[in-house]
């Protein structure tokens, strides 16, 4: 990158990073612990909310999941449920969502599932407090600014983060680009963490969801965005990763690995959503966009590529974050515990039987234009450790093809 575009950058962060100091910042309220999913509808209730749309995925429906809310809404509830959808939601479907919304006067929504169903159900939320706005014209920073109907968030995965996040991620349904909407009035005002929604989630799912919480927790660590807060929550949030994604992919029913894991991914979420997150998102929402890429698993894939690609710009943090996991001692230097942190998150990786590479599902003629868009995405917003441009991005394509 030449040097008066790296000034630019540097310039645009430091603006930002100040002027996020006087953002209205706030938490979801939270319920948590084993079956407090069951408790939402009397919550709901008692918070003035009668007729939520319900957004999820069909297999949510058909395994059930959902049978202890129902269950406990009937009678109190007058529920509508838009389960239409799927892995990287699209503009169609935030409309078709809107739609039921509307058809029934909901005045509620309770996004259930992953990153994908709170992401689509956040649009819905903002296509309803700006009804004369477009999906694509909310892609950005504070394009809503109006409060959205209470919002209920409640992952079944441990991994996305975005119960506490200011972002939603949409994918143009035409262009296949897939951007983000940031906005405060997109943080859940409650979210739900609760163990058992987890244990049914397949192991691949398991392992791929939280390799995308530690993408958030370390690429937050590492940048330049970082407050004490978010120090403290990313680098917590590491540790109860690499202590508990092991045992919570391989032994799924053990529910103290699955809470944790929830409360890392939430903590990751919270540090993330502040000091933003880095190139390897930017990587992998491309990727996302055009083949459709599950988000977790080309984080996984993309992290220690980038974090090699980094260099010396993020030893000293890598390093902090190393001896924070016991893979390096502190006498080691910055070079040689940021090194072992990587190679743990390849073993990591290996451990999970995540691979390597995208197996070609990448095509070579397309990387000047991935590379173009992850550049576009990611510069200048994104405060890195170390600024790249496109040709250096599309390096980082080659080694995982």
């Amino acid at each position: 990158m030449n040097f008066l575009k790296k000034i630019g950058c540097r310039l645009y962060q430091r603006a930002l990073y100040v002027g996020m100091a006087f953002m209205p910042w706030r938490e979801p309220e939270l319920l948590e612990g084993e079956g407090s999913f069951a408790k939402v509808a009397t919550y709901m209730k008692k918070k003035g909310v009668n007729r939520p749309l319900i957004v999820c995925d069909k297999p949510a429906l058909e395994r059930g999941s959902l049978d202890s809310f129902f269950k406990s809404a009937n009678g109190t509830l007058d529920y509508s449920v838009y389960d239409g959808v799927l892995p990287n939601p699209t503009v169609k479907q935030v409309e078709e969502g809107l739609a039921v919304y509307k058809r029934y006067d909901c005045d509620g929504i309770l996004a259930f599932g992953g990153g994908s169903a709170m992401d689509c159900a956040k649009a819905i939320g903002a296509r309803v407090a700006m009804p004369r706005k477009s999906v694509n014209q909310m892609k950005g920073l504070l394009k809503v600014n109006k409060k959205l109907p209470p919002f209920f968030a409640v992952p079944t995965t441990a991994g996305t983060g975005s119960e506490c996040t200011v972002a939603a991620v949409i994918t143009d349904d035409e262009t296949r680009d897939k951007y983000a909407i940031n906005d405060f009035s997109l943080i859940p005002h409650y979210a739900v963490l609760d163990p058992t929604l987890t244990v049914t989630l397949p192991s691949f799912l398991t392992a791929t969801t939280g390799m995308d919480a530690l993408t958030h927790a370390v690429e937050a660590y590492i940048g330049r965005g970082n407050t004490r807060a978010t120090k403290r929550q990313a680098k917590q949030a590491v540790q109860l990763i690499f202590g508990n994604l092991a045992e919570a992919t391989h032994s799924g029913s053990n529910l103290v690995a699955r809470a944790n894991m929830q409360i890392a991914a939430y903590l990751a979420g919270l540090a993330f959503t502040r000091a933003y997150v880095g190139y390897v998102h930017a990587l992998a929402h491309a990727l996302g966009g055009t083949y459709g890429i599950a988000h977790g698993l080309a984080n996984a894939v993309l992290l220690p590529r980038v974090l090699e690609a980094y260099g010396k710009s993020a030893h000293k943090k890598l390093a902090s974050l190393a001896v924070t996991v016991g893979v390096a001692d502190k006498t080691d230097t910055n070079a040689v515990a940021a090194d072992k942190f990587i190679q743990a998150i390849d073993e990591m990786n290996n451990a999970l039987d995540i691979p390597s590479t995208f197996g070609g599902k990448v095509d070579v003629n397309d990387l000047d234009a991935l590379a173009s868009h992850a550049d576009k995405e990611a510069n200048p917003l994104y405060p890195v450790p170390k600024l790249m441009n496109a040709e250096q991005l599309k390096q980082i394509y080659y080694k995982v093809m």
